[in-house]
């Protein structure tokens, strides 16, 4: 089995002069989950080579046996080094697509005309399409075949506008997932704040926060088994 992991290029904090990108765990559970299982994984992001890490995921209070994992595996560290550029992608040559959060995808994912596109192409393949915590901001501009909002009448989640605040950066991110996935006709819903929560809805995946990468991985597997 193929996957396609789409990891987002941008790395400012909107104008707080802080550092952003994607998370850890969110990346590095699933990566592993699905690698253990004899998944063959590319890694891609708008714009090709180093895939930014959010400092905020690389610290003590954040690790995880995944993260620790990641930090001693040089092959995925090249690889994240090293990520393809999404223009040279195909959704024809993976079995389903996968997008770790982090703050960064709020600010190009969620506009960039190659993922969306890309997540149309896998969507009209009837592909699963998995997102936790922040990547669900990709799904923004993203329709269905009838050219409908992807997420309209679909169950979804991702972060919450509860943990925006206790991350206190709901003045800075561009836009509320939440919010976001309300207003295009998205039946969301959420467990409690840093729990453990994700969605199925035909091909469509999403988990609500960090705790959530896990399960999204074995929804995703489970899909494509």
């Amino acid at each position: 089995m193929k996957i396609l992991f789409v990891l987002t290029s941008h790395d400012i904090l909107g104008d707080t002069g802080k550092k952003t990108g994607f998370w850890i765990e969110e990346f590095a559970n699933p990566y592993y989950t699905l690698l253990d299982k004899g998944a063959d994984i590319t890694l891609a992001t708008p714009k090709g080579g180093a895939a930014p890490i959010d400092p905020s995921s690389d610290t003590p209070d954040a690790s995880t046996e995944d993260t620790e994992r990641f930090k001693k595996d040089v092959v995925a560290q090249e690889k994240i080094k090293n990520t393809k550029v999404l223009t040279a992608i195909n959704a024809n040559d993976y079995d389903a697509v996968f997008y770790p959060g982090g703050h960064g995808p709020l600010w190009d994912l969620a506009n960039d005309q190659n993922s969306i596109a890309l997540i149309e192409a896998f969507n009209k393949q009837e592909k699963p399409i998995a997102f936790v915590c922040h990547a669900p901001a990709a799904l923004k501009g993203v329709k269905d075949i009838n050219g409908n909002p992807l997420v309209q009448g679909k169950k979804v989640t991702g972060f919450t506008n509860s943990e925006e605040a206790a991350v206190q950066l709901t003045e800075v991110v561009p836009f509320l997932v939440e919010d976001m996935l309300k207003e295009n006709g998205g039946s969301y819903s959420k467990g409690s704040d840093w729990g453990a929560y994700a969605l199925q809805d035909g091909n469509l995946i999403t988990g609500q926060n960090p705790a959530s990468s896990e399960l999204v991985a074995k929804k995703l597997l489970a899909a494509l088994n």
